[in-house]
């Protein structure tokens, strides 16, 4: 199937996959202020089809960010890498939380990459978390 009609079903599929949080930042949809996406992580116009594989559930923030970019550039080698893809890499090799849980540390090439190109440490991140948190639902749990 290609085009940016997302069918309910597969809509909720891809919701209940990513157990309601944004599949890079890791927020809550619950807790969002912003509407959340079904991000193409191949984008439809890069070939990308709308199938339960080619896609992820994004926060507003995280999905304007990405919009319809498929690399980075590590800000530690320069080298242009992929951006994190939930369905081909695993979130815990590329990613770590601060000591204080409030922002995310790129591990990897990817992972630094995709903390800068999608401001995973953004102001407003930093809030909710900091609630969450306070609320005991953050860090989330695998």
């Amino acid at each position: 199937m290609s085009g940016r009609y997302i069918p309910e079903k597969l809509r909720l599929a891809v919701q209940e996959r990513a157990g309601e949080r944004c599949e890079y930042c890791q927020s809550w949809r619950r807790n969002a202020i912003h509407t959340f996406n079904i991000d193409h992580l191949l984008p439809l116009d890069k070939g990308g089809k709308t199938e339960l594989s080619n896609l992820a559930l994004s926060c507003g923030g995280c999905n304007s960010a990405k919009s319809n970019k498929v690399t980075a550039v590590d800000p530690l080698t320069k080298e242009e890498v992929p951006v994190y893809n939930p369905r081909q890499h695993n979130w815990n090799d590329h990613f770590v939380w601060s000591d204080d849980f409030l922002e995310v540390i790129g591990l990897t090439p990817i992972g630094r990459a995709s903390v800068q190109l999608l401001r995973l440490n953004r102001e407003g991140l930093r809030n909710l978390r900091r609630l969450a948190r306070m609320a005991g639902e953050h860090p989330p749990g695998d």
